[in-house]
């Protein structure tokens, strides 16, 4: 491969920024919605909470593109969402990057929510109840008692929020079209090289894409592997 296609262009760094960007930020706002989220889920029990769930993980089995259609259609400017924000921030939000942050943020839920869940799910209910009887409140339980026994699903939760962000593809496209410099992220960078046939550069974003998934997914079940042998060791 000649040099010049391993060097990254504007566009490429653009596109990367943006990327760790809308991951990053994703990230942080599905940490702040998900633990409520997940420690109520884990709490309840009833119709009510099987539909949150259900909803919760329709984007697990959801084609993007469906849901960038509803979305696209819920941020387009003649809609009471679309109307609202138009007044605040004076920009629309359909084809900007704050649509692709909540798309992110709706479509990576379930990868921040499940692990979460299956982590409070495990936390004894004795050790809350003794931690009551000491007259702790439900916010001193949860951040002496849930947090340090949840830690390492906290971990695994943020990476796999944050990689699955940094993989969309139709979501991200169908609600923030493909603008250089605002809403082209690496997976329609990649997609572009694809259709103009510069295999070059489609095999080296690629290649990257795909060396970031696996190096990532190798500590985090490595991590898991430790965690539980030292369970049972």
């Amino acid at each position: 491969m000649p040099l010049n296609t391993l060097l990254l262009n504007n566009a490429e760094l653009d596109a990367i920024y943006i990327t760790i960007a809308l991951a990053s930020i994703t990230t942080v706002l599905l940490l702040i919605i998900g633990t409520p989220l997940a420690w109520w889920l884990s709490r309840q029990r009833g119709n009510l909470s099987a539909l949150a769930e259900a909803l919760v993980a329709m984007p697990l089995i959801l084609p993007p593109t469906v849901l960038g259609f509803y979305l696209l259609l819920l941020f387009a400017p003649d809609t009471g969402l679309g109307q609202l924000w138009q007044q605040l921030t004076g920009t629309q939000l359909a084809f900007s990057f704050s649509a692709l942050v909540i798309g992110s943020v709706i479509y990576s839920l379930p990868f921040v929510v499940q692990p979460l869940q299956s982590a409070f799910t495990r936390v004894p209910v004795g050790l809350l109840q003794a931690a009551a009887t000491l007259g702790s409140s439900p916010l001193d339980q949860f951040r002496s008692v849930v947090l340090p026994l949840t830690r390492r699903s906290f971990v695994t939760a943020a990476s796999l929020g944050f990689a699955h962000t940094v993989g969309e593809f139709g979501v991200v496209l169908m609600i923030g079209g493909n603008i250089p410099g605002e809403t082209q992220v690496l997976s329609i960078a990649l997609y572009d090289y694809v259709e103009s046939l510069q295999f070059d550069q489609a095999h080296r974003l690629a290649g990257a894409l795909v060396a970031f998934s696996l190096i990532l997914l190798f500590f985090l079940y490595r991590s898991d592997r430790q965690s539980r042998l030292q369970v049972h060791a």
